[in-house]
């Protein structure tokens, strides 16, 4: 595995202070080259403005495109059905109080007020809420905590006293693992509906606007509408691979013209249809309306809700932005414009209520008709890249929290960590949206299928929220409770009425939510029993020191890197290496690449070094942290970060009281934390020099191994490759007469190891239930994980490894 370092992203405050002071300096050199510098400069121009107002504006390319287009279609979603023998003017304008207040009080008072608060480091989502909860007590399935986690600088969050209501509540979840299992099954099912959603949006967007051709021309062959949107949406999911911030950033002008456009139009409506539609803010006009329609109204619940789609990517997305940019863009442009485009439908609709199949494209003026469409058509393009990328996003956290099999993770932007694109989930997502948007052509139908989808979601959070507000906050039960039940009252009549409709669509979201939530609690499932197995099964310490510094067998130059899922202990693959082998390396070091409850871990706290035998068996321990927003890249320095983390825990090792215990079965576990992003100057136990050398970086150790086999194999491949030039690392240990002779003997060992050749040794894995295991267990491990397994991406895939170095043993775990 190759490691490399991420440095955090820049926000427009550092930028404008760097890029002062490199005009500064320039200035001092050369005045009007600085001057040059600085009308040129395009970070110095966005510099010059708020960072806040910068990001506020990006976020409309890529926040809002979903929420601003739901005027195409709520209208016509609410007055569907039996709503049909209602259509007057007092229950369109009650209609409209209705979106009113579910926009003020869900997207305005719950996310943008409340929610938005709620950040994980500046992560939002469903998943950083439950990060946010599993930092603050024992909740996660998978055991593999370890109390330097805690002191990670990511970890902290909130005040580190507890209330009493908060301890009683951590208390009971950490005692029930019923609880902390059904918590995992509902941020699953969150994280499901989000990626339902990332199938049906797009198709619902897309058909909404490319709809108004029918508004245009009355003759327009059938399915014409159907063909047009499937073209565009596979148009859309091929330029997926160039990357969201390109997208996002072109298309916020798109949702900006759009914005304004409906917010003129809506004016226009209200004065010339009927002025008097401004009155139905009142909350009164729900009252009538309700009295009205009665269970007809609520049914109709589940087309008002359409309105605020889009709604929970406001928070989702929140590592992208911040919470002010999202914050200014919703509350001086989004939410006026919104109001003012419904409440201008109203006024139209309630003086042409024939217009209701059709209200968007009938309220706009005719002269004003096909530009408006056009913009339409980009907004929903819009709206669907947004979904898109959420769902990306979803399926990378769900992945490094071990809740997904292992896929493809394509990083498209250097500078923002969350822009990915994930192949594999992309054409799925592509084949079931065509697959929606062919089969069910029926707007009204997907609509009922994406609200279902929406309010769930939303349900979901509400109450991941409030767990939040108790524990992490330390905030008193009332106030968790009244938010508690005040949102999921409003929010649970929503949602029954959307449930109302599961026969007339409603299943669609609910059927790809639970096969999503299925797969992911499969995956999870195996990998918590395979790591208990390993965690119960770990090889006894006293048997490797009965075997002596040779292990028993020979120990050749080189090094060994095992990998293995075990944080502490020594895997029971081991021994089968121990007994397959004949002859094992010098230097053997398990490396365990974990994921924590954090976004981010900073690459000077990324590497956990220790030693698991007496200084004789040269047998270390090489932790390897990552948040779930981390990208785990590949830049070929792997093996040299690691050997000078090793060198520089020997020193440490020889100074510090801590490490000096001569028990020899208390060395697995003393740890030290040792910087993996250090400059090679600044390495005191090794001296460290760099060469230009020709060749791939992954055939270093095989160039210089003393096998003729290997040797012979890295030649042929350098004959079939051309050959680039790169800086080669070398290390020598320095003539320090202080230095103890016993540390320089391990340093010595360590290099000549090192240059004699690195070795990737893992474990071929066969998982199986065992004999006396259930039905429905034997079909989970036999055929469900096992499937996953042998059809996602392998762990040396997925960690880099070089094929030509890796070695590896089969086992089978009957869990």
């Amino acid at each position: 595995m190759n490691q490399i370092d991420i440095e955090p992203e820049e926000d427009y405050n550092d930028l404008a202070k760097r890029e002062g002071q490199e005009s500064t300096h320039t200035q001092d050199e050369n005045p009007r080259a600085a001057t040059n510098k600085r009308k040129l400069t395009p970070k110095f121009l966005l510099a010059s403005f708020p960072p806040s107002l910068i990001l506020a504006y990006q976020s409309f390319g890529v926040v809002y495109g979903d929420l601003s287009t739901s005027p195409l279609y709520v209208y016509r979603s609410i007055f569907i059905g039996k709503l049909q023998d209602h259509q007057n003017s007092e229950t369109i304008l009650g209609a409209f109080s209705l979106i009113f207040w579910t926009l003020t009080l869900i997207p305005l008072l719950k996310y943008v007020i409340i929610m938005l608060s709620a950040d994980d480091s500046g992560e939002g989502g469903t998943f950083a809420l439950y990060s946010l909860l599993c930092r603050h007590g024992k909740f996660s399935l998978l055991p593999n905590q370890q109390a330097a986690d805690e002191e990670l600088s990511s970890y902290k969050y909130g005040s580190s006293g507890q209330s009493s209501s908060s301890a009683a509540m951590k208390r009971f979840i950490e005692k029930h693992k019923k609880f902390r299992t059904g918590l995992l099954l509902v941020v699953l099912m969150g994280a499901g509906m989000v990626i339902g959603d990332g199938v049906i949006t797009p198709a619902m967007s897309v058909l909404s606007s490319v709809s108004g051709l029918d508004a245009a021309q009355k003759r327009i062959p059938n399915g014409a509408v159907q063909f047009i949107s499937c073209v565009i949406l596979v148009g859309l999911f091929a330029l997926q691979h160039c990357g969201t911030h390109k997208v996002g950033f072109l298309f916020a002008p798109v949702v900006l013209i759009w914005l304004v456009s409906i917010f003129a139009i809506g004016i226009y409506n209200v004065i010339k249809w009927n002025p008097k539609a401004v009155f139905a803010l009142s909350p009164h006009y729900i009252i009538k309306f309700f009295k009205q329609t009665g269970k007809d109204g609520w049914i109709s619940l589940g087309g008002v809700l359409l309105s605020i789609t889009g709604t929970e990517a406001m928070f989702a997305d929140l590592g992208h932005f911040s919470a002010s940019s999202i914050r200014i863009a919703f509350v001086f442009l989004v939410y006026p414009c919104l109001v003012m485009q419904y409440m201008g439908q109203a006024a139209y609709l309630s003086k042409n209520i024939s217009s209701i199949p059709n209200s968007f494209y009938d309220s706009i003026p005719g002269s004003v008709f096909w530009p408006m469409f056009v913009i339409a058509t980009l907004a929903a393009i819009v709206a669907s890249q947004a979904i898109i990328s959420a769902t990306f996003s979803i399926v990378k956290q769900c992945s490094a929290l071990g809740c997904f099999p292992r896929v493809k993770v394509v990083h498209t932007s250097k500078q923002i960590y969350g822009q990915i694109y994930i192949p594999e989930i992309n054409w799925i997502l592509m084949i079931l949206t065509l697959a929606v948007a062919v089969g069910f052509p029926d707007i009204t139908t997907i609509g009922n299928a994406y609200g279902l989808a929406v309010m769930s979601v939303m349900f979901i959070t509400t109450f991941l929220m409030a767990l939040v507000m108790v524990i992490v906050w330390q905030r008193s039960s009332i106030l968790a409770i009244t938010f508690l039940v005040f949102f999921w009252f409003i929010e649970a009549a929503y949602l029954s009425a959307a449930y109302v409709k599961i026969t007339q669509g409603g299943w669609v979201s609910l059927v790809l939510s639970l096969f999503f939530m299925s797969l992911m609690f499969v995956w999870h499932y195996g990998t918590r029993r395979k790591y208990n197995f390993d965690l119960h099964n770990k090889v006894p310490l006293k048997w490797i020191l009965g075997l002596g510094p040779s292990l028993g067998i020979v120990r050749v130059p080189g090094i060994g890197l095992i990998y293995s899922e075990l944080a502490t202990g020594v895997p029971p693959i081991f021994s089968h290496f121990v007994t397959n082998l004949p002859a094992f390396h010098n230097v053997l070091v398990f490396v365990c690449v974990k994921s924590v409850p954090v976004p981010y871990v900073s690459p000077e706290e990324r590497f956990l070094i220790g030693r698991i035998c007496p200084r004789p068996y040269r047998m270390y321990r090489c932790i390897v942290r990552y948040g779930y927003k981390d990208m785990q890249g590949d830049d070929g320095n792997f093996e040299n970060q690691l050997i000078q983390s090793i060198a520089e825990f020997i020193q440490m090792e020889s100074v510090e009281p801590r490490f000096s215990s001569p028990d020899a079965l208390s060395y697995d576990g003393r740890m030290a934390v040792v910087s993996a992003s250090r400059t090679f100057e600044s390495v005191s136990s090794l001296i460290v020099s760099e060469v230009e050398e020709c060749g791939d970086s992954n055939f270093d150790s095989i160039r210089s191994s003393k096998s003729s086999t290997l040797r012979s194999l890295s030649l042929g491949h350098d004959e079939e490759n051309p050959r680039v030039r790169r800086r080669q690392v070398r290390f020598s240990v320095p003539e320090n007469i202080g230095i103890d002779p016993c540390v320089k003997e391990e340093l010595l060992d360590l290099i000549e190891a090192k240059e004699s050749g690195v070795a990737y040794i893992m474990g071929h894995s066969y998982v199986k239930a065992r004999r006396s295991s259930s039905f429905l267990k034997k079909l989970v491990i036999d055929f469900g994980y096992s499937f996953l397994r042998k059809n996602c991406r392998g762990p040396a895939v997925a960690l880099h490894i070089p094929h030509i170095s890796l070695i590896e043993v089969g086992m089978i775990y009957h869990v």
